[in-house]
This record gives structure tokens, sequence and C-alpha cells, in this order.
């Protein structure tokens, strides 16, 4: 079974980052651009595959690459939300929002339906 999800990703000064908005906890960072791709991508399918074996659905991709940015840009107005960058500098960041397909393994014994969350 395939999803795709939208996908934040941040170039910081020394690394890049990225996280899925619909995947909350799934984060990968490393140095470089092609590493960022595929870490994003095998760290979708290892934690959608570990939440699968704890008993989770396959949590659905509800964002558009619009609303994935939405959701980056809310980030810093909701509370408990922390500010790391220096004020008075303007952040070294770019921030590119994409969709990246996932191939997600849904072990034999789980019943396909159920583990997506159809006829919820």
């Amino acid at each position: 079974m395939k999803h795709t999800y939208a996908v934040v990703f941040e170039r910081g000064p020394n690394n890049y980052s990225a996280y899925c908005p619909d995947v909350l906890g799934c984060v990968a960072a490393v140095d470089g651009w092609d590493e960022i791709r595929t870490m994003i991508r095998e760290a979708l399918e290892f934690h959608i595959e570990m939440m699968l074996e704890d008993g989770e659905k396959v949590p659905e991709p509800t964002m558009s690459v619009e609303d994935a940015m939405r959701y980056h840009c809310d980030l810093g107005e909701e509370p408990g939300y922390e500010e790391w960058l220096d004020p008075d500098e303007p952040p070294s960041t770019e921030v590119t929002v994409a969709m990246v397909e996932v191939q997600i393994n849904i072990p034999a014994e789980t019943d396909a339906a159920e583990a997506v969350g159809v006829g919820d």
C-alpha cells in the first residue's frame, strides 16, 4: 500500500531536517539534501510500521502542501512553542514543503482495512 504525505523540509545553517504534520513524532535530520529526502521516506515507513505493530492505525494523509505550510508557519503562535533562534538575527533557514510517497508494508496478520481505518 502506498500513501502520499505532505512533508516540511527545512535547511538550517548546518543541516537539513524534515517532518510530516500528518504523522506526529516522525522527523529526520541529516547533513545533505539528497540524504534528507531518503531519510524522511525511510523514517515515515519505519514509524508507521511501528505504529501498526503497536496496534495503531495508519495515519491518513490529510494535508496538502498549502495546509502543511500553514501548519508550519502557525507553530510559532501556538502556546508552548519555544523560539530558539536569536530574535535579533534573521533566521538562516529556508522552508520547502513537498509531497512524499511512502510504501507502507502492512504485516500479513493485520487486517488491511482495519489498519488504515476503513469504515470508521
